[in-house]
């Protein structure tokens, strides 16, 4: 079935990234939501449509400053995505004039401050931290999963499963990525991030998204990294952590974990009609 909603109209966007992990950006707050998994999805090829990491959807809410809604490029949903999400704050920031802002997520309220022109900071809350909420299919040790190499495990939000290696920039990340995304023992798949320790406040980290991708950076993904290193005893709570795409700092508080990192603004545009009556579902 042709989307109704979008059939004789454009859409407009914004793209933007994080350190490379990029986003396309759906302003819905004086507009019927346009999207559906099939529509993200279509959005997210990255040959027959725009391409992206994350779709963030901007919501009004009464909780908070804004509602954003996060997309998967395959069309599943997340409940939060730290990079996008300091994209989103600088937005509304420009609008407003405020330094600080809270987003109203899946994963609750997140409190985002400006650092300085380029810098943004948000709270992600704090990490769960059961295999439940994780989630994971049962109970087992988050610190070391009865996995080979004995990963651990952390939900920001989102889950992630975090190996420690010699050295990341020799993982086979297309090889071993979709194993361990899909393993049995993450019931709604994972993000996994490798990670080698460089010294208790700095690591190196690539990672593979759950979605199908290898991305440049990973906001949550490193908070979970910054968890699970702190956990397993290698590294203090703040730590630099270096991505394909550049670099983040994460600082575990006692109010949650702060990832702060920069933003840009790359272009705007708008999906076509024809475009849009093309998707089915």
């Amino acid at each position: 079935m042709t989307n109704q909603n979008t059939h004789n109209v454009g859409l407009p966007f914004l793209k933007m990234h994080g350190l490379g992990n990029d986003f396309v950006i759906v302003d819905a707050r004086k507009a019927d939501n346009p999207i559906t998994p099939a529509v993200a999805k279509a959005i997210g090829s990255r040959f027959f449509g725009v391409g992206f990491d994350q779709l963030a959807v901007l919501r009004e809410t009464d909780d908070a400053d804004i509602a954003v809604d996060f997309w998967n490029s395959d069309g599943s949903t997340a409940d939060a995505c730290g990079n996008a999400s300091r994209c989103v704050a600088r937005l509304v920031m420009e609008e407003t004039g405020d330094d600080s802002i809270t987003l109203q997520t899946g994963f609750g309220l997140l409190p985002v401050v400006r650092v300085d022109a380029d810098n943004f900071s948000v709270n992600m809350g704090q990490p769960q931290l059961t295999w439940d909420t994780v989630p994971l299919a049962r109970d087992v040790d988050l610190n070391a999963l009865p996995i080979e190499g004995e990963p651990g495990a952390a939900g920001m939000g989102n889950p992630h499963c975090v190996f420690v290696v010699d050295d990341a920039e020799a993982v086979d990340l297309p090889k071993i990525g979709p194993v361990m995304e899909h393993h049995e023992l993450y019931p709604e798949r994972t993000n996994v991030e490798f990670i080698n320790i460089i010294n208790r406040n700095h690591i190196r980290m690539r990672v593979w998204e759950r979605g199908g991708m290898i991305t440049l950076a990973c906001g949550s993904g490193a908070c979970g990294a910054v968890v699970v290193a702190h956990r397993k005893g290698l590294t203090d709570r703040n730590v630099q952590v270096d991505l394909d795409g550049g670099t983040l700092h994460i600082d575990w508080r006692e109010d949650g974990v702060w990832m702060t990192g920069p933003t840009a603004l790359v272009f705007s545009g708008e999906l076509s009609a024809e475009f849009l009556s093309s998707i089915d579902g």
